[in-house]
């Protein structure tokens, strides 16, 4: 396991109670020399003081942020979607890398203005709705995109822990994967700086060498921007 870096801080946003799904995030991280600092619901914390953003898994995001009304019977964190709302306004304003997980993913589109189905299960004809931790699920990926260099296929196994999908695809995005079903699987930004939103759960998947690569990648990308802004502040050496 590489050594923490002092300096280098990824916020991790989450419910109330951390759960195993964040521990392995966390762990996920760790493993390529990130700190993490995990936000709860209602946190106040500077972003500016952050060097990465994960946005992870969790809650449907309320419909009303894209102009809905509940059409299922779900469970809803308002407190947590304002508060991830402005951990990633933020995150966008400082360019930070960031990287969404399931949920994560869905409320970087709908903060780009797009939307979601959220029901997915009467549409699926290719696919069984059913949860699998394993990645038994087969996943097309855009092979000339950020997601397709780092899983260095045009194909992998996923997993699927998730009830809805994006629909309208916001602003400033691209569609870099997708199911058997033609859902949403990935997306990921088209104006050159790093933003990732995966719909499977790479976390649960750290035995896997290529899922693996989305948190070695991402926090790559992190040390980038890091060493890049105090190159900024500092001033080229004398």
């Amino acid at each position: 396991m590489a050594e923490a870096e002092p300096g280098l801080t990824i916020g991790i946003s989450g419910p109330a109670r951390q759960r195993l799904t964040h521990r392995l995030i966390r762990f996920g991280l760790s493993i390529y020399g990130a700190k993490t600092l995990f936000i709860r619901p209602g946190s106040k914390v500077d972003v500016s003081m952050l060097d990465g953003l994960v946005l992870s898994g969790g809650t449907h995001v309320h419909p009303s942020r894209y102009g809905q009304e509940p059409e299922v019977s779900a469970r809803y964190d308002r407190t947590r979607d304002e508060t991830d709302w402005r951990l990633l306004t933020e995150a966008q304003a400082h360019r930070l890398p960031v990287l969404g997980i399931c949920r994560g993913a869905q409320l970087i589109n709908i903060f780009r203005g797009g939307s979601l189905c959220q029901d997915i299960t009467p549409l699926r004809v290719n696919t069984r709705h059913r949860p699998l931790l394993l990645p038994l699920q087969t996943v097309r990926l855009v092979r000339n995109s950020l997601l397709g260099r780092i899983m260095l296929g045009p194909t992998i196994g996923a997993n699927r822990i998730h009830s809805q999908s994006i629909k309208r695809l916001g602003r400033g995005l691209r569609v870099v994967a997708l199911d058997n079903d033609y859902f949403v699987q990935a997306v990921e930004s088209e104006e050159g700086h790093w933003l990732l939103g995966v719909q499977w759960h790479p976390e649960y998947l750290l035995y896997h060498p290529l899922h693996r690569r989305i948190f070695e990648q991402f926090v790559a990308a992190v040390r980038t921007h890091k060493l890049n802004r105090l190159g900024h502040i500092e001033g080229p050496a004398l």
